[in-house]
């Protein structure tokens, strides 16, 4: 995995004395938006991207007076699946509570979250770290480093606001969007850390079908919590908190930053922070500014969401959703490069649910992982990039199966495969009716076949003489001209075959 990680947080760690003796402490909040169909708990649309502003919105995402919130069955489902695959232990009973905060976007007034009783708890991520950037743990690159997860909990989002001038504009699209928060134990022990550790929970989510986890579309964000201490000391120190950070970049920075921060500020007054603290990131200027003392739990007034009765989940239950997982990334990247595949070609599977199943599909069936390596990661990416096709647009796994059977049986050539593809990817017609369409049919008559080499062999006499005396590769021109004369629809290899026979 490539990490956005820059040298100029491994060089001010050594160049500077006073920061040796002081160890980072991280902790990481995670929103991670459930690809749902609906909100939590309204039959809104879940797709606000792209939207006119208030217009996927009803009385109940809105908090109008009197509407009654029904939890999204699928969210808590894909919530649950998260927490298993992050060894979590799902409660048997959790239930919702309301948290008060004010916000121009957040129209109930509050919201509804859990507290005391998430949905889940006591998990961990494994997680590697890229080269040449060793663990405070004392692990290396490969080696595995592990952050606890200290619980997953269901909440919903609030709108989104825009600053135009003097101006707030609100759209609440977004308002009522499910979501889990995933919170860490404070494990993470520096920038690199805590990238390397977001990335693998990304592909975790991705992979298991919970979230999109698309950053550019808001779809994952962070909060991250930062302290120092003096190496040696158990005891927590207060923390600032980082707040909506949407990118592995900005959380990157912003993390570099504020220890840097805080560790100048650590030398001025001789200790820690007085009491922990809320900041913004300021992305354009590259620093954090301070907003306000961070809140506590009693100040946002908790209490049992009183419209919504608690949640219940049965062992079976439970036991059926972690028998659904499919193999997480650490295991599916180490399973690519066994197969060969270097470690970038790896993370664009791990990243694209779609794709992968297509090479999964096609890897099953060549059993050859170069092979499919150049139809799917070649051929079939390269169409989707050059018709500008999201991953949303490929075509579903069986239909390059149909295509593949094609090429098996010799009813067309594998350089006609290669247009198929391209056509497929293009017009999203099956491949039977692309090659019906376009007369790509392979010419399998034995006797045609004779004619054509004959020809070939007739109006090639220079390469032929050349083949004649050792020089192999001319054989290669004239096997050429017949794909360029039969437009592609003879079996190159078998034509190699009856031209060396015929020039014999």
């Amino acid at each position: 995995m490539k990490s956005t990680i820059s040298k100029a947080y491994s060089s001010s760690i050594t160049n500077n004395g006073y920061m040796r003796n002081l160890e980072v402490i991280i902790g990481l909040e995670i929103h991670a938006q459930m690809n749902t169909k609906t909100k939590m708990f309204c039959g809104c649309d879940n797709n606000a991207w792209n939207k006119k502003p208030n217009t996927t919105v009803c009385e109940i995402c809105m908090g109008h007076p009197g509407t009654l919130p029904v939890p999204n069955r699928e969210a808590i489902g894909k919530a649950a699946r998260a927490a298993l695959a992050l060894d979590c232990t799902v409660a048997s009973d959790c239930h919702f509570d309301r948290k008060h905060y004010f916000y121009p976007d957040l129209p109930m007034g509050f919201q509804i979250s859990q507290y005391d009783f998430p949905l889940a708890s006591k998990g961990y991520v494994d997680y590697d770290l890229p080269e040449g950037f060793p663990s405070p743990h004392g692990r290396g690159h490969g080696e595995g480093n592990r952050c606890r997860i200290h619980h997953l909990h269901l909440e919903n989002d609030a709108g989104k606001l825009t600053h135009v001038g003097g101006k707030t504009l609100c759209d609440f699209n977004r308002a009522g969007t499910p979501l889990m928060e995933i919170v860490t134990e404070p494990d993470l022990r520096s920038a690199v850390e805590a990238v390397a550790f977001a990335q693998e929970l990304r592909s975790i989510l991705v992979t298991i079908g919970a979230s999109e986890a698309d950053m550019f579309k808001g779809m994952m964000r962070f909060d991250a919590s930062i302290s120092l201490r003096e190496k040696g000391i158990e005891k927590l120190n207060p923390r600032s908190e980082i707040k909506n950070l949407n990118s592995f970049k900005a959380l990157e920075r912003a993390l570099t930053y504020e220890e840097e921060r805080l560790r100048k500020l650590w030398e001025e007054s001789g200790g820690p922070l007085k009491g922990n603290i809320t900041v913004g990131w300021l992305d354009d200027t590259g620093c954090t500014r301070v907003l306000r003392e961070k809140e506590d739990a009693q100040d946002y007034r908790y209490f049992p969401e009183p419209d919504i009765p608690p949640l219940t989940f049965s062992a079976k239950e439970i036991e059926n959703v972690r028998a659904s997982l499919p193999h997480l990334p650490r295991m599916q990247r180490k399973s690519y490069l066994i197969h060969g595949l270097d470690t970038s070609q790896a993370q664009i599977l791990l990243d694209e649910p779609k794709l992968r199943s297509i090479f999964d599909a096609v890897l099953d069936y060549t059993k050859d992982a170069h092979k499919t390596s150049g139809i799917v990661l070649t051929q079939l990416l390269g169409a989707m990039q050059k018709h500008g096709k999201a991953m949303k647009d490929l075509p579903h796994p069986d239909s390059i199966l149909d295509l593949l059977d094609l090429v098996a049986s010799g009813a067309i050539s594998s350089n006609a495969a290669k247009r198929v593809i391209e056509d497929m990817v293009k017009t999203g017609k099956p491949a039977g009716e692309i090659v019906e369409e376009h007369g790509l049919t392979q010419i399998a008559d034995s006797r045609e076949l004779q004619d054509i080499v004959a020809s070939a062999i007739a109006a090639n006499p220079n390469a032929v003489l050349s083949f004649k005396k050792g020089k192999t590769q001319a054989l290669g021109a004239i096997v050429g001209w017949v794909m360029k004369e039969t437009g592609g629809k003879v079996d190159p290899a078998r034509v190699s075959e009856m031209l060396q026979k015929g020039i014999s």
